[in-house]
């Protein structure tokens, strides 16, 4: 399955944002990714964010801070995050269990340090921010639409590369096994 890692980003400038608040523990009964589609991140306090605003539906990257994806283990927040085309966080660390589920499901949990999260922030004063990720290259391209750009490199595990390139675990387990 074909994703793109490209898009119109959404900054969550908090740190320890958990599973909960990504997608609500009263919607784990649900078996089917569509009907998480609504609920991403309806539960998330953090001031300025509306969880239907046009801002949230636009978006195919997150950026956040420390801690992203704390709390329960759970795939639907992964999931949650897939159906409204999301398929790549970036963040300076994730839950581990959190981090793997997005590889799991061929998306990308990228880890930026302190310093280079702090410059994409920055980003924001200049209006809406698209990000264009280089996988081959690990390396991530922030663009304003003021003409401002910042450029990145990322370091990523070989098998979690190898994941993403087959579109998850299941694929690449179909592929191999």
């Amino acid at each position: 399955m074909a994703r793109s890692f490209n898009g119109q980003v959404l900054f969550l400038d908090r740190s320890d944002i958990n599973t909960d608040e990504i997608i609500p523990a009263k919607y784990l009964t649900e078996i089917e990714k569509e009907a998480l589609k609504s609920h991403l991140l309806e539960d998330l306090k953090l001031e300025g964010f509306d969880c239907n605003d046009e801002q949230l539906k636009k978006a195919r990257v997150v950026v956040s801070r420390k801690n992203f994806g704390c709390g329960s283990s759970r795939e639907h927040a992964p999931w949650a995050l897939e159906v409204n085309g999301i398929h790549v966080v970036i963040a300076e660390n994730f839950a581990r269990i959190f981090r793997q589920n997005m590889f799991n499901g061929g998306m990308l949990a990228i880890e930026l340090e302190q310093e280079k999260l702090d410059s994409v922030f920055a980003l924001r004063k200049y209006g809406v921010v698209n990000c264009t990720v280089d996988l081959p290259n690990k390396t991530i391209l922030f663009s304003a639409e003021n003409g401002e750009s910042l450029s990145v490199k990322f370091s990523l595990m070989e098998f979690d590369e190898t994941l993403v390139q087959a579109g998850g675990w299941l694929e690449f387990a179909d592929r191999n096994y």
